[in-house]
């Protein structure tokens, strides 16, 4: 790929010249580079890729135009050399966050006690959800985790519960563009 800067032929240029060159434009550079070549026959997976890259297109499209959201993205696309605030926003609606650690340690059944979670995202977390289940299925509670420091996400439980023989804790993290990642772990 080669890039070209004041050349008065390609200055501004973009398209595309027969199935050989592509000209883009890309923080205020010419980019030039050769034609992909493209498959005949597409995948159910490929299939599924581009319309779920259609989807993030979309999002982030209305996203950059929120103000809230557009000036998180504008922002962060502002410390990454070449990178426009859409590319930020597809590049968050295509990935997931993850729970890194769910550290028990701290709980032992009664009201007051610290669930604490270490969650990531490769842009940002918008909420974390704790909800403490027993053997049968029934909520002991559940509710939101706060923000202790970065990805230290903090849960105070509020009920007493007798018995954590089996109960589960889950954890569901959920990012900017509503990606949804559950972990759970076994008492």
């Amino acid at each position: 790929m080669a890039t070209q800067k004041n050349n008065v032929v390609t200055h501004g240029l973009s398209g595309k010249i027969g199935d050989l060159l592509i000209f883009r434009q890309r923080s205020g550079k010419t980019v030039v580079a050769k034609v992909a070549e493209q498959s005949k026959t597409v995948s159910e997976k490929q299939l599924a890729q581009r319309k779920r890259f259609q989807q993030a297109i979309v999002y982030a499209k209305v996203a950059v135009e929120m103000p809230e959201t557009g000036e998180q993205y504008k922002d962060a696309a502002k410390k990454r050399r070449g990178v426009t605030a859409m590319n930020v926003a597809v590049a968050d609606f295509l990935s997931a966050p993850n729970v890194e650690s769910i550290d028990l340690s701290n709980y032992s059944g009664k009201a007051g006690e610290r669930i604490e979670v270490v969650v990531s995202d490769d842009f940002a977390v918008k909420t974390v959800q704790v909800q403490i289940i027993n053997p049968d299925g029934t909520t002991v509670e559940e509710g939101e985790a706060v923000n202790s420091a970065g990805s230290l996400w903090t849960y105070t439980c509020t009920q007493e519960n007798e018995s954590l023989d089996g109960d589960k804790i889950v954890v569901s993290v959920t990012d900017l563009p509503g990606n949804v990642t559950k972990e759970e772990e076994v008492i």
